[in-house]
């Protein structure tokens, strides 16, 4: 998942809520060509989707979850060989399988422009993923003090206000879109020089 841009913008939202991120519980929502939804429980990730290989919501290229029985079958019919089969999850998945498209400035435009089919396949993807903050809000318990949406897929308003509509009853939204994981590196090296807390090996 991604992990390092999770955690910067989870610490960022606790110094917004005058918090410490260790002390507080967040559903942060990375969006780009990945999509992770990471439940942080007093400054631990406790439970995510694995964004790369069919997990969680699907996304302008990655599949996302799919129905276990039918992608047996398709991957035992003899049509698509294993890097073909890797290709349709991640690569080939998600919006780009729909529309013919993975730049989702171009999808944004078509559903402002009324394409009904792309919008389809738009508002399927938010459901999803606000179907997926509420998996993480269960993790939580119900105790989430907010959700954070990052990634470059934040920059869209028209996304971010109807993931918004669907999850808002959960927890406050903050939003911070795009991503900086050199700085965010930098920022967890600077915490462990200063004994902040400690290296962890992984």
């Amino acid at each position: 998942f991604h992990a390092l841009n999770q955690k910067a913008v989870a610490r960022r939202a606790a110094e917004e809520l005058n918090k410490r991120y260790e002390d507080i519980n967040l559903i942060v929502v990375h969006m780009g060509g990945g999509i992770s939804v990471g439940a942080h429980k007093k400054g631990r990730v406790v439970d995510v989707n694995n964004a790369l290989n069919g997990d969680g919501p699907f996304t302008p290229e990655r599949s996302g979850g799919l129905p276990v029985w039918q992608a047996i079958e398709l991957a035992l019919s003899g049509r698509y060989s294993k890097e073909q089969m890797k290709k349709r999850i991640t690569g080939k998945g998600g919006i780009v399988a729909y529309s013919g498209t993975n730049d989702m400035l171009e999808v944004e435009n078509k559903v402002k422009a009324g394409d009904k089919e792309v919008e389809r396949v738009y508002e399927a993807m938010i459901y999803q993923i606000a179907k997926e903050i509420g998996a993480d809000a269960a993790a939580l318990n119900g105790d989430v003090d907010a959700i954070v949406l990052t990634g470059g897929l934040a920059y869209d308003k028209q996304l971010v206000d109807r993931i918004k509509s669907k999850v808002s009853f959960i927890a406050t939204i903050l939003v911070y879109p795009g991503e900086d994981e050199m700085q965010a590196l930098r920022d967890g090296v600077l915490r462990v020089l200063n004994n902040e807390e400690k290296a962890k090996s992984y």
